[in-house]
């Protein structure tokens, strides 16, 4: 990210911590500080003994210690949240601006620590996935794309559990999307794909599936359209939608795993679908496949020009059409 980090200009203690107050926030007062090991904190400071909920709540997550303490100057305890390691500062710096967004309307200090504890509970599944870190500019319109389609699979087709189940994407699956007899992959157009769809692997373009779709989106940024979104927009809609208690456990898996959290530098760009289409990948499809390729040969990644897709295009209809 290459930003200025909060805890640039806290000095290093000689003993215990300094603190800064995080300004513009809530009821309960969060701070930024750094300890005599010069590690960075945020501090959540807390009316009252919450020693039980903690216990209770309490969960481990890889780099970052969790920890309740009596402040001894006052009959406050405070939570502590300390980076263990200064490489991963500006991961830690998202994922504590996420957590001070949502402790914002909270006004009762339980209130406050079932949100934290809440949200590092989603820090650890985050964190479990693959290589956590912030995810790429062109990786963000491809988890936009692939969950607009998920969102037309239940509103169209599918329960909201089968829906969420059909997401392979996020699973390293061959193709991202796998239901009944057919499998579907996604792809996002930007401004610098208008002519070509890159395919990543000789594997994505290839299903024992009986049917096998390539679907297309075509994303707009356009900050200021009201009906733009961004993928933390996005998100909560289908959280929102799904009804299925499974299922939206299962969601939040699935975007852990994919790389996702709910992080602020999620909140743009913001997206508008400007167009879609749907091909039909058969034999004679533009493509380069694990089964036709020489011995020795693997990790191929290449580019299909659209105009040379065209004649295979459908209907987004015929993607569920008999399901």
């Amino acid at each position: 990210m290459n930003r200025p980090l909060p805890w640039d200009d806290i000095k290093t203690p000689d003993i215990d911590y300094n603190v800064r107050l995080i300004p513009n926030g809530g009821v309960v007062p969060a701070f930024w500080g750094r300890d005599s090991e010069s590690r960075c904190l945020f501090v959540l400071s807390l009316e009252g003994d919450h020693s039980r909920l903690f216990a209770e709540g309490r969960t481990s997550v890889h780099g970052i210690e969790v920890d309740l303490q009596r402040d001894p100057a006052s009959d406050r305890q405070n939570l502590v949240l300390t980076l263990e390691r200064q490489v991963d500062g500006d991961l830690f710096c998202a994922l504590c601006e996420s957590l001070f967004e949502g402790l914002r309307p909270v006004e009762r200090p339980e209130a406050a620590l079932h949100v934290a504890l809440t949200h590092i509970k989603r820090w650890k599944a985050f964190m479990a996935g693959r290589n956590a870190r912030l995810l790429s500019a062109e990786e963000i319109r491809g988890l936009f794309a692939e969950l607009t389609f998920l969102t037309s699979l239940y509103q169209e087709k599918l329960s909201h559990a089968n829906a969420v189940s059909a997401w392979t994407g996020a699973d390293r699956v061959h193709q991202d999307f796998v239901f009944a007899d057919r499998a579907v992959e996604i792809k996002s157009l930007a401004g610098t794909d208008r002519s070509t769809v890159r395919i990543s692997s000789e594997d994505q373009l290839e299903s024992i599936q009986d049917l096998l779709f390539l679907m297309t989106y075509r994303l707009r940024e356009t900050p200021d359209s009201e009906q733009a979104r961004s993928v933390n927009e996005l998100v909560l809609a289908i959280e929102g939608e799904l009804q299925d208690a499974d299922a939206i456990e299962e969601f939040g898996r699935k975007l852990a795993a994919y790389g996702y959290a709910p992080l602020q530098e999620y909140d743009k760009p913001r997206f508008l679908v400007s167009g879609e289409q749907a091909y039909h990948v058969v034999e004679d499809f533009p493509k380069i496949v694990r089964s036709g390729l020489p011995a020795g040969v693997t990790r191929v990644k290449y580019q299909i020009d659209i105009e040379r897709m065209a004649p295979f295009g459908c209907r987004s209809e015929d993607v569920l059409e008999g399901i």
